[in-house]
């Protein structure tokens, strides 16, 4: 394993994407790689899950399913990686692929499009942009609901939209940033507590709930550090991070959301509703403000910024000392 190779590829994965995110141009002429890997799922979920068969049989489902996905990801990865090896510059290739799995510059703009939407259409067409990032009722938010409801996607996408992917990619290159996107993939279609997935998803969802679990705890230390970094108070940054993301329904997404709430001074999660169903979820820095504006919204953007340098700090770092 060669992590020297692994953390440079990283690095040029974070700059491609930085530089120049998802164009939408390529994309609609040809599927994005996470399409495919959905439509991968959509199949199986379709061929092996059945509502006729009983709990333990879908469940068994499930296993077999997500050991497919992961498997044919990390194969089509290795696939990849084996072609590009001996090509000159096959490196900065094989970055080229890898930041297609990656969201800085497609997140960062996605939520600083909300803060747009309110000064240009006021609470309504925010809605309608928060509505493309988060999936609660947009209709049920007020202006602090929504401003919120952007800073934890923020939050939250941060971990598993860019530390997660960049973190396996270092420790198993190509393949762990395909594995990584396929298996958050799968997560997010059948890893839900209704009927048709809550046996058959359960095994994509714990598998998920594995592969962030040092990702998470690593972005929240990034966010402190970013807190340090922008004259934010870190301290309570890491205050908040240490005693309330253990509270979170979660075992991951309290981390960078707690530590960001911290170093804004504002309380995030809590109750909301999803689907029409209310979901009493504990605040993230309970000591916070839960009034949250469109100004908190720039604020948190400047702070992911810095994270986002902080991150690639991290691995540049590691680069030095994996030569």
């Amino acid at each position: 394993m060669d992590l020297a190779h692994n953390a440079l590829m990283v690095l040029i994965a974070l700059a491609i994407d930085a530089l120049v995110g998802d164009p939408d141009r390529v994309w609609r002429r040809v599927a994005h790689p996470v399409v495919l890997i959905g439509r991968g799922i959509e199949a199986l979920d379709r061929r092996l899950n059945r509502l006729d068969l009983d709990e333990s049989e879908r469940r068994r489902r499930g296993v077999v399913a997500i050991t497919i996905v992961a498997l044919a990801a990390l194969a089509t990865g290795a696939v990849i990686a084996w072609t590009l090896a001996d090509i000159p510059f096959g490196v900065v290739a094989e970055g080229a692929v890898a930041s297609v799995f990656l969201a800085q510059k497609s997140l960062y703009l996605h939520v600083a499009a909300v803060r747009t939407a309110f000064a240009a259409g006021g609470l309504g067409a925010a809605r309608q942009a928060v509505s493309m990032i988060v999936g609660r009722d947009p209709k049920r938010l007020d202006e602090a609901g929504v401003s919120r409801a952007a800073i934890e996607s923020l939050a939250e996408n941060f971990a598993d939209g860019v530390v997660a992917p960049a973190l396996w990619g270092v420790v198993l290159g190509l393949p762990g940033i395909i594995a990584y996107k396929a298996i958050n993939t799968a997560d997010s279609m059948i890893g839900h507590k209704t009927e048709r997935h809550l046996a058959f998803g359960r095994a994509a969802a714990r598998l998920d709930d594995y592969v962030n679990l040092a990702p998470a705890r690593l972005s929240g230390a990034i966010v402190v550090v970013a807190a340090l970094l922008t004259r934010r108070p870190w301290r309570k940054a890491w205050a908040a991070m240490r005693r309330d993301a253990p509270l979170h329904a979660s075992p991951n997404a309290g981390w960078p959301e707690a530590a960001t709430g911290g170093a804004l001074g504002l309380a995030l999660g809590g109750p909301r509703s999803y689907g029409g169903r209310l979901v009493d979820d504990p605040y993230m820095n309970r000591d916070g403000d839960p009034q949250a504006t469109p100004q908190d919204i720039s604020r948190a953007l400047r702070l992911f910024l810095t994270a986002c340098a902080v991150h690639a700090a991290l691995w540049a770092g590691a680069l030095a000392v994996f030569i």
